[in-house]
Protein backbone atom coordinates (compact mmCIF):
# COMPACT_ATOMS: atom_id res chain seq x y z
CA UNK A 1 0.00 0.00 0.00
CA UNK A 2 1.29 3.48 -0.85
CA UNK A 3 1.47 6.22 1.79
CA UNK A 4 2.12 9.91 1.33
CA UNK A 5 5.37 11.16 2.86
CA UNK A 6 4.57 14.00 5.26
CA UNK A 7 8.08 14.86 6.43
CA UNK A 8 11.65 13.63 6.17
CA UNK A 9 13.65 13.32 9.39
CA UNK A 10 17.29 14.33 9.87
CA UNK A 11 20.36 12.15 9.43
CA UNK A 12 23.60 12.28 11.35
CA UNK A 13 27.19 12.21 10.22
CA UNK A 14 28.64 9.16 11.97
CA UNK A 15 25.75 6.94 13.14
CA UNK A 16 26.00 3.28 12.12
CA UNK A 17 22.31 3.34 11.19
CA UNK A 18 21.79 6.73 9.49
CA UNK A 19 25.28 8.20 9.19
CA UNK A 20 26.11 9.85 5.89
CA UNK A 21 29.85 10.11 6.61
CA UNK A 22 30.31 6.59 7.99
CA UNK A 23 31.32 4.22 5.21
CA UNK A 24 29.95 1.23 7.17
CA UNK A 25 26.57 2.87 7.85
CA UNK A 26 23.31 1.48 6.54
CA UNK A 27 22.56 5.04 5.25
CA UNK A 28 19.01 4.77 6.50
CA UNK A 29 16.49 7.47 5.56
CA UNK A 30 13.50 8.13 7.84
CA UNK A 31 10.10 9.42 6.67
CA UNK A 32 6.99 10.38 8.60
CA UNK A 33 4.01 9.13 6.62
CA UNK A 34 0.36 10.11 6.48
CA UNK A 35 -0.95 7.38 8.79
CA UNK A 36 1.06 8.71 11.76
CA UNK A 37 3.75 6.09 11.37
CA UNK A 38 7.44 6.33 10.67
CA UNK A 39 9.06 4.37 7.89
CA UNK A 40 12.64 3.94 6.80
CA UNK A 41 14.59 2.71 3.81
CA UNK A 42 18.08 1.23 3.94
CA UNK A 43 20.43 -1.05 2.08
CA UNK A 44 22.43 -3.88 3.58
CA UNK A 45 25.84 -4.69 2.09
CA UNK A 46 28.14 -7.68 2.27
CA UNK A 47 30.15 -6.10 5.11
CA UNK A 48 26.98 -6.08 7.28
CA UNK A 49 26.91 -9.88 7.37
CA UNK A 50 27.04 -12.39 10.18
CA UNK A 51 26.79 -15.54 8.08
CA UNK A 52 27.34 -15.29 4.32
CA UNK A 53 24.29 -13.66 2.74
CA UNK A 54 22.74 -12.80 6.13
CA UNK A 55 22.76 -9.42 7.84
CA UNK A 56 23.97 -9.48 11.43
CA UNK A 57 21.06 -9.56 13.88
CA UNK A 58 22.64 -6.73 15.87
CA UNK A 59 22.27 -4.43 12.89
CA UNK A 60 18.60 -5.35 12.57
CA UNK A 61 18.25 -4.50 16.26
CA UNK A 62 20.05 -1.18 15.72
CA UNK A 63 17.72 -0.22 12.85
CA UNK A 64 14.61 -1.06 14.86
CA UNK A 65 15.95 0.68 17.96
CA UNK A 66 16.49 3.90 16.02
CA UNK A 67 13.27 3.57 14.03
CA UNK A 68 11.07 3.07 17.10
CA UNK A 69 13.06 5.65 19.06
CA UNK A 70 12.36 8.27 16.39
CA UNK A 71 8.57 7.78 16.41
CA UNK A 72 8.23 10.28 19.25
CA UNK A 73 9.51 12.99 16.89
CA UNK A 74 6.22 12.88 15.01
CA UNK A 75 4.40 14.32 18.05
CA UNK A 76 7.38 16.00 19.74
CA UNK A 77 9.89 17.11 17.08
CA UNK A 78 12.53 18.29 19.58
CA UNK A 79 12.36 15.19 21.77
CA UNK A 80 15.16 12.61 21.99
CA UNK A 81 14.82 9.07 23.31
CA UNK A 82 17.25 6.89 25.23
CA UNK A 83 16.57 3.16 25.05
CA UNK A 84 15.35 1.58 28.28
CA UNK A 85 14.21 -1.78 26.85
CA UNK A 86 14.24 -3.39 23.42
CA UNK A 87 12.75 -6.80 22.65
CA UNK A 88 13.07 -8.48 19.27
CA UNK A 89 11.63 -11.46 17.46
CA UNK A 90 13.60 -12.69 14.46
CA UNK A 91 11.17 -14.33 12.04
CA UNK A 92 13.15 -14.60 8.78
CA UNK A 93 16.76 -14.00 7.76
CA UNK A 94 17.59 -10.46 6.67
CA UNK A 95 19.64 -10.70 3.48
CA UNK A 96 22.77 -8.73 2.67
CA UNK A 97 22.93 -6.66 -0.51
CA UNK A 98 19.21 -5.90 -0.28
CA UNK A 99 17.03 -2.78 -0.28
CA UNK A 100 14.84 -2.99 2.81
CA UNK A 101 12.18 -1.02 4.65
CA UNK A 102 11.03 -0.61 8.20
CA UNK A 103 7.88 0.75 9.75
CA UNK A 104 7.11 1.74 13.34
CA UNK A 105 4.64 3.60 15.48
CA UNK A 106 4.34 4.83 19.03
CA UNK A 107 2.03 2.81 21.29
CA UNK A 108 2.30 4.86 24.50
CA UNK A 109 3.48 8.38 25.28
CA UNK A 110 3.77 9.84 28.78
CA UNK A 111 5.63 12.85 30.13
CA UNK A 112 8.94 10.98 30.61
CA UNK A 113 8.59 7.67 28.72
CA UNK A 114 7.33 6.50 25.34
CA UNK A 115 6.92 3.03 23.86
CA UNK A 116 6.60 1.72 20.34
CA UNK A 117 6.66 -1.20 17.99
CA UNK A 118 8.33 -1.75 14.64
CA UNK A 119 9.14 -4.19 11.87
CA UNK A 120 11.80 -4.74 9.22
CA UNK A 121 10.19 -5.72 5.94
CA UNK A 122 11.83 -7.84 3.23
CA UNK A 123 11.61 -6.83 -0.45
CA UNK A 124 8.54 -9.06 -0.87
CA UNK A 125 6.80 -7.20 2.00
CA UNK A 126 7.03 -10.04 4.51
CA UNK A 127 8.14 -9.36 8.09
CA UNK A 128 11.71 -10.37 8.91
CA UNK A 129 12.11 -8.86 12.39
CA UNK A 130 9.65 -7.40 14.91
CA UNK A 131 10.50 -5.29 17.95
CA UNK A 132 8.98 -3.42 20.84
CA UNK A 133 10.82 -0.78 22.79
CA UNK A 134 10.60 1.60 25.73
CA UNK A 135 12.47 4.93 25.73
CA UNK A 136 13.17 7.70 28.22
CA UNK A 137 12.78 11.27 26.94
CA UNK A 138 15.90 13.40 27.42
CA UNK A 139 17.33 16.63 26.02
CA UNK A 140 20.19 16.15 23.54
CA UNK A 141 22.50 18.12 25.86
CA UNK A 142 22.30 15.21 28.33
CA UNK A 143 22.80 12.50 25.70
CA UNK A 144 25.52 13.63 23.29
CA UNK A 145 28.84 15.31 23.90
CA UNK A 146 29.76 18.58 22.20
CA UNK A 147 27.46 20.35 19.79
CA UNK A 148 26.03 17.27 18.05
CA UNK A 149 22.68 18.87 17.19
CA UNK A 150 24.43 21.80 15.47
CA UNK A 151 27.30 20.04 13.72
CA UNK A 152 26.27 16.42 13.07
CA UNK A 153 22.45 16.42 12.83
CA UNK A 154 21.02 17.69 9.55
CA UNK A 155 18.39 17.33 6.88
CA UNK A 156 19.86 15.92 3.69
CA UNK A 157 19.43 17.94 0.54
CA UNK A 158 18.40 15.18 -1.85
CA UNK A 159 15.35 14.21 -3.81
CA UNK A 160 12.91 12.41 -1.56
CA UNK A 161 9.97 10.21 -2.44
CA UNK A 162 6.52 11.76 -2.28
CA UNK A 163 5.07 8.32 -1.53
CA UNK A 164 6.37 5.12 0.03
CA UNK A 165 5.03 1.66 -0.65
CA UNK A 166 4.76 -0.46 2.50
Amino acid sequence: MKYKVVKKQNNSARCVVCGTKNRFSLNTRFYEIENGRLTCTFRTEDWHQSYPGRTHGGLSAAVLDELIGRTVCIEEPDCWGVTVELSLKYKKPVPTEADLKGVAYMTRNTRKIFEGTGQILLPDGSIAVEATGKYMKMPISQIAEGNFADSEWYLLDEEDPSEIDI
